[in-house]
C-alpha cells in the first residue's frame, strides 16, 4: 500500500531537516572542537612562556634543586598541569617520564600528544628546546596539560547535539505531518465531491470556489473531462436514437410490404416486384451496416494501409466520371481546380470524394457549378468542395461531420446516400491519412474539404 501524501511530505521534512540539522551540527562541532584545540595551545604557550626562565636561568648543576622546587610548586595536586626537563645530563633532568616521552628529545620542538597510562584521554604537550648556558647542556623543556575537561566538553556537547538533532527532526515530521493535512483538506474536500458524483447525474461537477490555484486548476481539468463526457454521452445516447430510426424505416418498409403480399393469394410477378422492393431495403440496411464498421476501425485508430504517391486531380478525375450519371441527371457540373501529389490509399480517398461530391449535389440548385479545389498547405494536400446553396449557420458547421447529423433548415440530409453517415466517413478517411476536416458557409455557397498528411 502506497503511502499517504501526508506521510510523503512528513518524510521529506524530516529528511530535509535532518539534513540541514547534521550539515549545521557538523560545522558547530568542528568550530568548537577547533576553538577547544586552540585554547589548549594557548595555555600550553602562556604556561611555557611563563616557566620556562626557571630552567633557562639554571646555568649549572648547583642552581637546579631550585628548579624542581619550584616546578614542584607550580605542578597542581591533580595533575592537571605536569612539567618535564628532558637532558641527556641526568643532573639537569626533571619530572618522571612517561612511556614514549624519550621521542620528544629527538622530534622537532611543537606541539604534540602524550599517553598517561592514568588517564583516559592523552595529554596535550608542547615541547621547546632551552639552549646551553655555562655548565647546562641545552634542555628539552615540556609543558603538559590534561585534555580531559575539553575532551568531555566537547563530548557533552556532541551528545547534546545528537539528542537535539534526533528531537528536531521528530518535531519537524510531527509538524510537517500535521501542515500536511491542513494543506491537503482542499484536496480532500474535492476528492469526497467527487466520490459523491452519481453516474445519472452528468451535470453535476466538482465546485472550484475557496480552492489553492492547483487545485482550481485540477478541478478546473476535471470538469472539463466530465463536459467531455457529458457531451460524449449525449452524442452516444443521440447516435443510438438516429441508428435505431435509420434501421427502422427499412425494416418497416420490408415488413409492411411483406405483410401486404402475404395478405391474399399473389402471383410470381407481384411476389417477384416485393422481393426486388426488399433487397433495395436490405441493401440499405448493408450500406449503413458497413459504413458503421469502417466508422469503427477508424475509431480504433487504423491508418490507410497502401498507399501510393499520385495525383490528386486524376483520381478526383476519375471519381467525377463515377458519377457522371448524377450529375447529368441534376445538370450540374464538377471543375477541378489545382493538383497535389500525395501519399493515399486511392479507395479511401475517391470513398470521401464521392460523399462530398453527392453531398454537394444535393444541397445545390440545378444546374449548379459544384467547384473542387486542390491545394498544397503547411498542414498537407487540401481537398475542398464548393458548392452554391444556402447558408449554414455557424452553430452548424462544427457537427456536420457527426454522425446521423442533419440541419433541419440548411440541409434536410447528408451526403453518401441517405442515411447520414457521408460526411462522417469524409471525416474518418481524414483521420486514416493524419488529416483532417473543415466546412465553411457564407452567401457565395458552402466548401467542405479534408486534408491529406503529406511526407516531409
Amino acid at each position: 500500500m502506497n503511502p499517504s501524501i501526508s506521510r510523503r511530505l512528513a518524510v521529506m521534512f524530516a529528511a530535509a531537516s535532518f539534513m540541514m540539522i547534521s550539515i549545521t551540527s557538523l560545522a558547530t562541532y568542528g568550530l568548537l572542537k577547533r576553538e577547544l584545540g586552540r585554547h589548549q595551545m594557548t595555555e600550553l604557550t602562556t604556561r611555557w612562556d611563563f616557566n620556562q626562565f626557571i630552567v633557562a636561568r639554571a646555568s649549572d648543576s648547583s642552581k637546579w634543586p631550585h628548579v624542581r622546587d619550584k616546578l614542584d610548586s607550580r605542578t597542581p595536586e591533580d595533575g592537571r598541569v605536569r612539567y618535564w626537563v628532558l637532558s641527556d645530563d641526568p643532573a639537569f633532568r626533571y619530572g618522571t617520564p612517561l612511556p614514549g616521552m624519550e621521542r620528544l628529545a629527538k622530534a622537532p620542538d611543537g606541539f604534540s600528544e602524550l599517553a598517561d597510562p592514568a588517564k583516559h584521554y592523552p595529554m596535550k604537550a608542547l615541547t621547546r628546546t632551552i639552549g646551553a648556558d655555562e655548565q647546562r647542556p641545552a634542555v628539552h623543556f615540556v609543558v603538559a596539560i590534561d585534555t580531559t575537561p575539553f575532551m568531555e566538553t566537547l563530548r557533552a556537547f556532541t551528545v547534546g547535539l545528537i539528542a537535539l538533532t534526533v528531537i528536531g527532526v521528530v518535531l519537524v515530521a510531527l509538524l510537517g505531518y500535521y501542515i500536511a493535512r491542513v494543506g491537503l483538506r482542499p484536496l480532500e474536500r474535492v476528492a469526497n465531491e467527487a466520490q459523491a458524483l452519481k453516474p445519472g447525474r452528468l451535470a453535476q461537477r466538482l465546485r472550484a470556489d475557496h480552492l489553492p490555484p492547483e487545485l482550481a486548476r485540477l478541478t478546473a481539468s476535471f470538469n472539463g473531462a466530465l463536459d467531455r463526457l457529458e457531451s460524449a454521452y449525449q452524442q452516444l445516447e443521440a447516435f443510438n436514437a438516429d441508428v435505431a430510426h435509420e434501421l427502422r424505416t427499412p425494416l418497416t418498409n420490408m415488413i409492411g410490404q411483406t405483410q401486404v403480399a402475404l395478405s391474399r393469394e399473389r402471383d410470381g410477378a407481384e411476389l417477384k416486384e416485393v422481393l426486388h422492393s426488399n433487397l433495395e431495403e436490405l441493401d440499405r440496411l448493408r450500406a449503413i451496416v458497413n459504413d458503421m464498421l469502417f466508422l469503427a476501425r477508424a475509431d480504433r485508430g487504423e491508418i490507410a494501409p497502401e498507399r501510393v504517391e499520385v495525383s490528386l486531380a486524376q483520381e478526383v478525375g476519375r471519381t467525377v466520371e463515377f458519377l457522371e450519371f448524377v450529375l447529368e441527371e441534376a445538370g450540374m457540373q464538377v471543375r477541378v481546380d489545382g493538383d497535389v501529389q500525395a501519399g493515399i490509399q486511392t479507395a479511401l480517398f475517391q470513398r470521401a470524394v464521392v460523399n462530398l461530391l453527392q453531398n454537394a449535389v444535393e444541397h445545390s440548385p440545378r444546374g449548379a457549378e459544384i467547384v473542387v479545389t486542390l491545394a498544397q498547405q503547411p498542414q498537407g494536400a487540401v481537398v475542398s468542395v464548393r458548392n452554391p446553396g444556402a447558408q449554414i449557420a455557424k452553430e452548424h458547421l462544427s457537427r456536420l461531420f457527426d454522425r446521423f447529423y442533419r440541419v433541419d433548415r440548411a440541409r434536410s440530409g447528408s451526403g453518401g446516400g441517405s442515411h447520414g453517415l457521408g460526411l462522417s466517413i469524409v471525416k474518418a478517411v481524414a483521420a486514416m491519412h493524419g488529416g483532417s476536416v473543415f466546412a465553411e458557409s457564407g452567401h457565395a455557397g458552402t466548401t467542405i474539404g479534408f486534408t491529406v498528411a503529406t511526407a516531409g
